[in-house]
């Protein structure tokens, strides 16, 4: 057996990849979303909104719809 062969459908293949990436994109902002909104306490609004808070919400939102596109394009991708 080749490097090349690996005994899986190439259509499976690359389903599967669409499926890690997603899984993986949508970690990687939960986590950044999370790590800055928590442990750096940018999503708290204790005394009130402040300017790093709203700079904190637009980011999370402007950085959430451009994940979502990515993902819009890598599932309209075709198989072929």
């Amino acid at each position: 057996m080749d490097e090349y062969n690996t005994g899986m459908d190439p259509e499976v293949k690359q389903y599967f990849r669409k499926i890690v990436k997603s899984f993986t994109a949508g970690l990687i902002w939960m986590i950044a979303v999370s790590t800055a909104g928590i442990f750096f306490r940018l999503g708290y609004l204790g005394d009130g909104a402040r300017w790093y808070n709203i700079v904190f919400y637009i980011f999370s939102l402007v950085s959430l719809f451009m994940m979502l596109r990515y993902l819009y394009n890598l599932w309209k991708e075709d198989a072929a």
